[in-house]
């Protein structure tokens, strides 16, 4: 741990056993008091000080007030009651002694979604509130969920508490992610969230960047490497180019850039490293689209989660409006040019109309090959002219940019005039009969989990739609997976891809294309404006949808330039 914290020990919080907790419950209280101590509230003009000595005292004031924040994040997010409540109480303490504690910031985890409707704490209740599953057990499956999550990561994130409301796919994720970051692995602990932070970087997502630089740190990574890529090991530096490749252009991926990382006498990769690397790079790329595309607020012990500026009469001040942070929920503002109910509880009718149709056009006929390929090859081409609305505004993030090189490098069609890249046949390098096995082979159970992982997203259904039950929903599941893969240039001879078209209006492939392909200019416009009458739960549903499919289409370009390069 850094200086300031040694005497801290907020590990101690996350054991199931309460008498441990509250041993690490009374350290912390009692570090805080002896910080408390060493900063007076300022009650009239102070005496002259020295420059040393103001630096000293404001050094104290910053790592009391990062102990403070994260009282403050404990007190609101933590799973164990005990330590909420007293985690509430030592911050009352430190405000009766006259010194300002912090206030959240926002509403709720995210940006999109009203607070009510996403799992929220009630801190005088050990059970929580949750709207989406009401029946049997669910309660006591979230309990386990989210002291799982708080014993692992030492925290109970917000991207935890949006997925929560699909709890088969979020045990999954926090298994998966559990094994990358904190089992064996062939990759040092420090690497593996150095690697997040570089992968979150390429979309601007300072959410991750945030989270994994403190994980960076707290298992002993040196801080130099945070000042910028340059300072990090050659090694490391070496993966920025698969980095950007990955992240933007995937199909550019060939066995020379793999060959590259692997043959570098002093700095080389082995195999079993390279595929752990690619493993964390394309779930940070993936959960830094679930990041924008939820619209996942700052956590509140980070920059941006929290302040300690008082509020105003009105209950929130400058500083609040210009963070958005305003009395108003936006999230129960209607979206500019929204339409009425009826007209909304049409559009859902209209698809599940067009669903009913396709289905019997299926079993009436079948298209041949030729124009199978004929409708891929349109598809894809129609996709490069869906793009966002440039002018609009996306959630402000802070500059991560020196933790990766080559910043102009982004996003550009699979297909531009005048260049052509060779589709990829699903049929010639799949996951399932190639990336599956070869994964599993180098980096062994990390295959199967991140498998596990791909068909809960794919299959997962309540069959409902909006507010119809008993609906089959595999076609449209299908063709939102297959469409993201079309515009990575990935082709299922099986599929139809003219099913596409009629059920996915253009409102909903600009908010597909933008969070899968170009995540940091998602907006809440884009978000409302798709599929006006369904359930947040359902939108949700849709991101889970996006990022495994990204994060597959990654992987299997990735891993196939691997496979080359073996054979």
């Amino acid at each position: 741990m850094e200086e300031g914290e040694g005497e801290v020990r907020w590990d101690g919080l996350c054991s199931r056993d309460a008498s441990t907790r509250d041993a690490a419950l009374e350290n912390i209280r009692q570090a805080v008091l002896r910080r408390t101590a060493q900063i007076s509230p300022v009650k009239e003009d102070p005496p002259p000080e020295s420059s040393e000595g103001r630096l000293t005292s404001a050094t104290a004031l910053d790592r009391l007030n990062e102990m403070l924040a994260r009282l403050l994040m404990l007190s609101k997010r933590c799973p164990f009651r005990d330590v909420r409540e007293k985690s509430e109480s030592i911050l009352k303490n430190v405000q009766e002694l006259g010194i300002r504690i912090p206030r959240p910031l926002g509403h709720g985890p995210s940006r999109f979604i009203p607070e009510k409707e996403v799992c929220c704490f009630q801190v005088h209740c050990e059970l929580y509130a949750f709207k989406i599953l009401q029946v049997g057990n669910e309660d006591a499956q979230m309990h386990t969920l989210f002291a799982d999550s708080f014993a692992t990561l030492g925290r109970l994130d917000n991207i935890t508490l949006v997925m929560v409301f699909h709890p088969q796919y979020l045990g999954s994720s926090l298994k998966t992610q559990h094994y990358l970051l904190q089992m064996d692995g062939p990759l040092p602990l420090h690497y593996r969230h150095y690697i997040g932070i570089m992968a979150a970087a390429r979309h601007q997502c300072s959410y991750l960047v945030n989270l994994h630089v403190n994980d960076f740190l707290h298992v002993g990574g040196d801080p130099k490497w945070l000042n910028g890529l340059e300072n990090a090991p050659h090694k490391l530096q070496n993966l920025g180019e698969l980095n950007k490749i990955l992240a933007h252009r995937p199909w550019l991926i060939t066995k020379e850039h793999i060959e590259q990382l692997l043959k570098t006498e002093e700095h080389g990769w082995s195999l079993a490293e390279l595929i752990h690397a690619v493993v964390l790079l394309t779930h940070y790329h993936s959960l830094a689209s679930f990041t924008f595309g939820c619209g996942i607020s700052p956590e509140i012990h980070c920059e941006g989660g929290h302040t300690f500026k008082l509020p105003s009469v009105s209950n929130y001040c400058i500083c609040d409006i210009t963070n958005g942070n305003h009395g108003v929920d936006e999230a129960h503002v209607s979206p500019a040019g929204s339409i009425s109910t009826t007209e909304s509880f049409c559009e859902v009718e209209a698809l599940m109309e067009k669903m009913k149709k396709l289905q019997e056009c299926r079993d009436e006929e079948e298209a041949s090959q030729e124009e199978m390929a004929t409708r891929f090859e349109r598809e894809k081409r129609e996709s490069m002219f869906v793009c966002c609305s440039e002018d609009e505004e996306s959630a402000p993030t802070r500059d991560v940019s020196r933790h990766f090189e080559d910043t102009s490098y982004g996003y550009k069609d699979f297909s531009r005039h005048g260049m052509h890249v060779p589709t990829f046949r699903v049929q010639d390098y799949s996951w399932e009969d190639h990336g599956y096995s070869l994964v599993n082979r180098l980096y062994p159970d990390v295959g199967q989990l991140i498998d596990e992982k791909f068909h809960i997203a794919y299959d997962l259904t309540y069959n409902t739609m909006a507010m119809h039950k008993d609906v089959d929903t595999s076609m449209l599941r299908r063709a939102i997976w297959n469409y993201i893969h079309c515009m990575f240039g990935i082709r299922y001879d099986d599929y139809d891809y003219g099913e596409i078209n009629q059920l996915l209006d253009r409102s909903f492939k600009v908010y597909i294309k933008t969070v899968v392909c170009t995540p940091e200019k998602t907006t809440k416009r884009m978000y409302d404006s798709f599929w006006r009458q369904f359930k947040h739960s359902e939108k949700v549903h849709v991101n889970l949808l996006l990022i495994e499919a990204r994060m597959q289409a990654e992987l299997l370009y990735a891993l196939r330039a691997i496979t080359h390069y073996m054979t």
